[in-house]
């Protein structure tokens, strides 16, 4: 079974670290995914998921920067992102808890809707409010052109991701009386270099993890009103199914016995 246990804030996990540039008013964001693409890998592995390797790169640029940005908003959010692309034809999920350091999402890439363009949605729970939602559409194949487009229409300010190594990334965004053409001329070299060249306020380093916290309670909880009603539907006439976790696509088997007791316990 996949492991459940909920992850340990002294746990290792990949680093990322902000700071902020002083003379041009703008935030770096950067750390090493090697870690976080090696758990990534290992879940997918033993799950049994097998993504085309197409959408497993959408998939990988898609999580770096959901990661630098999540690192650069307060640590009392929850962020989901829906990624739609139709050309290739797939959905990208990925969704983090700030206060807990965790990520984690899926590649749907069946029955995914036809639509007039591409779509960006980004839902984000700060505290206690309510969900707000964002939308924008995009055009191309780039999940990284999809977040830059996101922060200029809905975030209102400019984002630039780089690949600054084999497994490295940063994000610099713009914060209040931002260099905005510097930030705009800014190129993969520069990015590199900006601990050189430019005078970095140090702001905080977070840890973030690979992990979703689906249990089969949980998926149980789910599937409990379709077993009261209609169990016949449900199991047919195996003895157990198999279902997936909607968020990471964990695989959980559910035996009918379980499902039986379990809402034979519940009113």
């Amino acid at each position: 079974m996949p492991e459940t246990t909920p992850p340990n804030l002294a746990d290792e996990g990949m680093e990322v670290a902000t700071h902020f540039v002083r003379a041009r008013n703008a935030m770096l964001a950067n750390g090493d995914f090697g870690a976080l693409f090696v758990d990534y890998y290992l879940h997918l592995g033993a799950n049994e998921v097998r993504p085309a390797p197409e959408h497993d790169a959408l998939f990988k640029r898609a999580l770096v920067a959901f990661v630098l940005h999540c690192a650069s908003r307060p640590r009392n959010e929850l962020t989901a992102w829906t990624i739609n692309f139709q050309e290739p034809r797939v959905n990208l999920f990925l969704t983090g808890d700030n206060e807990l350091g965790t990520v984690t999402g899926r590649v749907f890439s069946e029955n995914v809707k036809e639509l007039p363009e591409n779509i960006f949605y980004a839902d984000v729970v700060r505290g206690r409010g309510e969900k707000r939602r964002s939308a924008v559409t995009f055009t191309g194949a780039d999940p990284i052109a999809a977040v830059e487009k996101f922060y200029a229409q809905s975030e209102q300010r400019l984002a630039r991701y780089f690949q600054t190594g084999e497994e490295t990334w940063a994000m610099v965004t713009e914060h209040p009386d931002c260099d905005l053409p510097w930030l705009t001329a800014l190129t993969t070299e520069g990015a590199k270099t900006l601990a050189q060249t430019e005078e970095l306020g140090f702001l905080e380093k977070r840890v973030c993890r690979w992990h979703c916290g689906c249990n089969q309670a949980k998926l149980m909880e789910v599937l409990a009103p379709t077993m009261r009603n209609n169990p016949a539907d449900l199991f047919e006439d195996d003895e157990k199914i198999e279902i997936r976790c909607p968020r990471c696509a964990a695989r959980h088997v559910i035996t009918r016995e379980a499902m039986e007791a379990f809402v034979a316990g519940k009113p």
